[in-house]
């Protein structure tokens, strides 16, 4: 679903990118609200926001087939980011996730990188967790079973209908945003029928694969997951690091390897614009690949960035685009990065917290 420059007016390229900025100030203010009332230290999540911002990464590596159509999705990730950090750090993960994506890998534009951020993260993370996550989490559904079984099937609920549902959002405001950038090419109720089927399959697979993350976590470690009611019945099975390192050993896996099998079909997005003739398939909307959407100088420039900062576009060596080690190498130093990104912005957070508290002292 990663958005590229020509799909956007650059006004409402802009218009996107001050809701997500916004987005990013309220988050930071509600985690530091978070610290500060002692609620949950930001030093006790660097680990998991560490390997878990680097699943994602490696996840949104592995296209897979959508059955009959010649289209591919990969996960978005918000919901299984909140569902361990919580809406407000799993938001700033998605954010550097996309952010690095965009600028080392030239992957969605960026230009459209605030319409991205928003279509990707903001629903998994905000509208995901407060009215289906956490819902469903606190309710009393499945009590019967006990209280092992009732998380369990309460996990496998809420992050099924939870990725359904976000990503038809999600998909739902690309086409609005490409409608309010006046692309005549693409008639708002023909987009809207193939975008909105093809990311119903699309998250309906996201969700059993955040499922089954998010029941690993709870069957090793269910203090690491938001809104688990436990009361002392259900116990840690792993040290953290255990845990750590086998989900870290699962980033190298899927980013180092399975993403060497990933699907070369068009995701989602691409398949609604150009559809997958060369496999038999339909040509849907039956856009020029090379030449579509909107032209702009802020487009053209966006691109030149882009140009200059991403040393592996499109998950390959520059020089040898062809050579599958370029994709192993990117899922690996793409994790890598997402990994301390994520921790640094930590960090640095809670050393000017440090700092202020210091001089507020004096």
């Amino acid at each position: 679903m990663h958005m590229a420059d020509a799909l956007l007016a650059p006004a409402v390229a802009a218009t996107m990118y001050v809701a997500s900025t916004a987005t990013v100030g309220v988050s930071i203010a509600k985690l530091r609200k978070e610290e500060k009332k002692g609620l949950e230290s930001t030093s006790k999540k660097l680990p998991a926001m560490a390997v878990m911002a680097a699943l994602v990464f490696a996840g949104q590596m592995i296209n897979y087939t959508i059955p009959g159509t010649g289209s591919s999705g990969h996960m978005c990730g918000g919901m299984m980011l909140t569902g361990v950090l919580g809406p407000w750090a799993g938001f700033l993960s998605m954010v550097v996730i996309l952010a690095i994506q965009c600028l080392f890998f030239a992957d969605g534009g960026l230009m459209a990188l605030g319409a991205n951020c928003w279509n990707m993260a903001f629903y998994g993370c905000f509208v995901g967790y407060f009215l289906i996550y956490r819902p469903i989490m606190q309710s009393n559904m499945f009590s019967s079973k006990g209280i092992n079984a009732a998380n369990r099937l309460k996990i496998v609920l809420a992050s099924i209908l939870g990725c359904v549902i976000t990503l038809q959002l999600g998909a739902f405001s690309v086409v609005l945003e490409t409608t309010a950038s006046g692309i005549t090419e693409l008639p708002f109720g023909a987009f809207c029928a193939l975008m909105q089927p093809i990311h119903l399959a699309i998250g309906l697979i996201e969700g059993i694969i955040t499922s089954a993350v998010l029941l690993f976590v709870y069957e090793t470690r269910p203090e690491l997951l938001k809104d688990v009611k436990t009361d002392g019945e259900v116990k840690n099975k792993c040290s953290l690091k255990t845990t750590i390192v086998i989900l870290a050993v699962v980033v190298a896996v899927v980013g180092g390897g399975l993403s060497l099998i990933a699907s070369g079909n068009p995701d989602g997005l691409e398949w609604a614009l150009f559809g997958n003739e060369d496999a038999g398939y339909n040509a849907n909307m039956s856009l020029d690949e090379d030449n579509f959407g909107v032209s702009s100088s802020a487009a053209d420039k966006a691109e030149q960035i882009q140009e200059k900062t991403a040393f592996l576009p499109d998950y390959a060596f520059a020089s040898d685009g062809d050579n599958p080690a370029g994709t192993t190498v990117s899922g690996i130093v793409g994790s890598a990065m997402v990994a301390g990104v994520a921790v640094l912005v930590c960090l640095a957070g809670g050393f000017f917290r440090k700092k202020k508290a210091t001089s507020e002292k004096k």
